[in-house]
């Protein structure tokens, strides 16, 4: 065997771990802080966004189009850090997030703003598989469950703040400073990683799968083009969403040919013949389809049925992020000290199926605190499950795999956000057409339509309309937007019971309780299957 030699940060010991790794993470604890900001701060303020720019039916867009962009990003990222190394893939990914929020700011109208959200996602496509990546490259799985509970807690910590922050600030000053104030953040990270995070990667000449990345990207841009316009700007039986489900039918074909004749694929395709790798991935989908759902979706129901103004939707959200801190932090010591992961998860994903039961109950008669009941049930379940897929897949691939199967997850995790916002926010914008003639007499309705596309909608988020339209008129605007939002909530136990079934079929192996990589230390390592016996195996090849 050839002894290779790795450089980190720190070394994972029985004794915890040193300065050099906790530097590491504290890189990535920032870099997750911006992730945070970037959902939590502006995801209150998107109604009042879409009520200045328009475009609440294309409302669901603007979440999309950042998915969207991480989806593209996320299959090759985790390879150009094989070449390039980690550090600097990393420091790129915040740059261009934070060029993504500048402009966003600076958005004149809608579409600018969907671009924009585009640029961020690209930035996002980079930081989130690579700060999975650096954590499963310098903590051994064992230990890894704490460390992921911490940075579960770090998006949590800061999303407390963030929903808060984001309806104060918009209310009190304009919506563009929410973005605006992920720049300090993103410098001060910025800072942190250029001098404390060292990494260093063995550089190996690879092979880049230019055509896997296109094929993928592309297919799923149709998937996501048909699935948004569908019913809406074209029939769902119209031409233009037949042949975008066709070529992306025949893309995704193509890509999968390519995988299969790539030297090296983007996405291997021998990773989902283990049963662990496809139902993590699976799930993974699936609850992020329903974290996206439910942090987009809610404050458009607190806002628009309930009345709360930007502000109040904001904190609404605080008991379900708090709830997310607390199960994801107890449940990474529990999986560090147990080295048990099956049941935590489903225990949370059951949690989130109870909460979006209570979501689906709702109505015009709900109060804040029957929210409130709901979003904890939610938040439990959410910081139980967020971080742990992805713990699973790393430890069940060997280190050649660690990068690509990491950015697998993210990806699955991107997909399933994009996805899931795509089909909730097609059966929004469906299901308000019907429902708001079913409120508003004919007269009033042609009114609030001339007004332009979603003024139906935006009037219950922009106070300056609301004060203008008689009582009668602005009740049955509620009443219009709850009976919209059912179904959409509604879609959420379909895709929670999806989760559970999979994950009843993940089996669980041992954590592994060594590193891939240490510092100042030699690691001699054979090619092997994780199993049941590892600890042993691995832990006779440190030299």
């Amino acid at each position: 065997m050839t002894a290779v030699a790795t450089q980190a940060a720190g070394a994972t010991t029985q004794k915890g771990v040193d300065r050099g790794v906790m530097a590491v993470f504290a890189g990535l604890l920032l870099g997750s802080l911006v992730a945070s900001l970037n959902m939590t701060l502006v995801a209150p303020a998107l109604p009042t966004i879409v009520a200045e720019l328009g475009g609440l039916a294309d409302y669901s867009w603007v979440p999309i189009s950042a998915m969207l962009a991480s989806t593209i990003v996320v299959p090759i990222a985790g390879k150009l850090s094989d070449i390039y190394g980690r550090k600097p893939l990393y420091m790129t990914g915040i740059i261009v997030f934070a060029i993504g929020s500048a402009l966003s700011g600076l958005a004149p109208n809608f579409w600018f703003l969907v671009f924009a959200r585009f640029v961020q996602g690209a930035g996002m496509g980079f930081i989130m598989p690579l700060s999975q990546a650096i954590i499963g490259d310098i903590i051994s799985p064992r230990e890894r469950g704490k460390y992921q509970g911490m940075m579960g807690a770090s998006f949590g910590l800061a999303s407390i703040v963030g929903p808060a922050a984001g309806g104060f600030i918009t209310e009190h000053f304009t919506w563009r400073w929410l973005f605006f104030v992920n720049l300090p953040v993103a410098v001060v990270t910025m800072v942190v990683i250029a001098l404390y995070m060292h990494v260093p990667n063995e550089r190996r000449k690879h092979a880049i799968d230019v055509w896997g990345s296109v094929t993928l990207s592309a297919g799923i841009t149709c998937v996501l083009l048909a699935t948004v316009w569908g019913g809406v700007q074209y029939p769902w039986s119209s031409w233009q969403i037949i042949g975008l489900y066709a070529a992306a039918a025949v893309l995704i074909s193509t890509f999968v040919w390519v995988e299969m004749h790539a030297p090296e694929p983007v996405l291997p395709l021998r990773l989902w013949k283990s049963s662990i790798f496809t139902f993590s991935n699976i799930a993974s989908v699936g609850v992020a389809m329903s974290m996206f759902g439910a942090i987009f979706f809610l404050p458009v129901f607190v806002q628009g049925v309930i009345g709360n103004s930007v502000t109040n939707s904001g904190a609404i959200l605080v008991p379900m992020l708090v709830a997310m801190i607390v199960t994801s932090v107890l449940g990474g010591q529990f999986i560090s000290r147990t080295g048990r992961y099956k049941v935590p998860i489903l225990l949370g994903l059951l949690s989130m199926g109870a909460g979006f039961y209570l979501v689906s109950t709702f109505g015009v008669a709900t109060t804040n605190q029957q929210a409130i009941e709901a979003m904890v049930l939610i938040g439990l379940g959410l910081g139980l499950t967020m971080q742990t897929y992805t713990l699973i897949v790393q430890n069940s691939v060997e280190r050649i795999d660690m990068a690509v199967a990491t950015s697998a997850t993210q990806l699955s995790r991107s997909m399933g956000a994009a996805i899931g916002l795509a089909i909730l926010g097609t059966i929004l914008t469906q299901g308000m057409a019907i429902a708001m003639a079913k409120y508003l007499p004919p007269a009033a309705l042609r009114q609030l339509q001339s007004a332009g596309g979603g003024a139906t909608a935006t009037a219950v988020f922009d106070p300056a309309q609301l004060a203008h339209l008689p009582p009668a008129i602005a009740a049955g605007i509620r009443h219009g937007l709850a009976d919209a939002l059912h179904p959409v909530f509604m879609a959420g136990l379909p895709i929670i019971a999806v989760s559970i079934l999979v994950t009843l079929f993940i089996k669980e192996l041992p954590l592994r309780q060594t590193v891939h990589v240490t510092a100042g230390r030699q690691v001699q390592r054979a090619p092997q299957k994780v199993s049941g016996g590892s600890d042993e195996a691995e832990n006779s090849s440190l030299t």
